[in-house]
């Protein structure tokens, strides 16, 4: 894949989170039934982040240098029927070569047109923008249910922040002044030099 990159062009190895690995081995354990192998959830995280690491371990060594996690345990926590906090991301960047990109994916569900969660980002804003250690955010504000930017306040550092403006849910493109407009909007709360536009999933 590295033969195709260019200046344009970076290749990308997009994986679900490690949160959302835990999420779902914990949250259904009929179906995951781990017991026999672990002796607690403490245990299952430990091996997850360790599993985790030499993946990307593995990916560094072949050339790979940008790192995506695709999660929807984040939204979930947005969403008020839901409050527990299911984070191992930081465990596996921890102590990752600098050259190496990790970004993360906040979805929230659009596999078949699945609606898996709503609300903004407030709930989780200072934790998630501000503790999470990835080099980017890839967020949803196609619609309503992602909520407003304010919460944007809380990227700490120099992180980027693509804002998912463009929606792949419905056939009409959107109108390019409401685009400028609404990444003038988010703007305000991260220097626009930090932010890109993408879809929102």
């Amino acid at each position: 894949v590295k033969q195709f990159e260019d200046d344009n062009t970076v290749a990308r190895q997009t994986m679900p989170s490690p949160a959302q690995t835990r999420f779902v081995l914990t949250g259904n354990k009929n179906a995951y039934p781990y017991d026999e192998f672990y002796k607690d959830d403490d245990e299952l995280t430990a091996d997850i982040v360790a599993a985790y690491r030499q993946v990307i371990a593995d990916l560094y060594a072949v050339g790979c240098r940008n790192v995506q996690f695709d999660d929807c345990t984040w939204t979930r926590l947005c969403d008020k029927s839901v409050r527990e906090r299911l984070d191992v991301i930081n465990a596996v960047i921890a102590d990752q070569p600098d050259d190496l990109v990790i970004n993360t994916h906040i979805c929230r569900g659009n596999f078949h047109s699945t609606w898996l969660s709503s609300g903004g980002y407030a709930p989780v804003a200072a934790k998630l923008f501000g503790e999470e250690n990835v080099d980017a955010y890839y967020l949803e504000f196609d619609d309503d249910r992602s909520g407003d930017f304010a919460p944007l306040a809380e990227v700490s550092g120099d992180k980027q922040v693509v804002l998912g403006l463009v929606t792949s849910k419905r056939s009409e493109l959107e109108d390019p002044e409401t685009i400028k407009a609404r990444i003038y909007e988010a703007a305000q709360y991260v220097p626009l030099e930090r932010l890109c536009l993408s879809t929102q999933c």
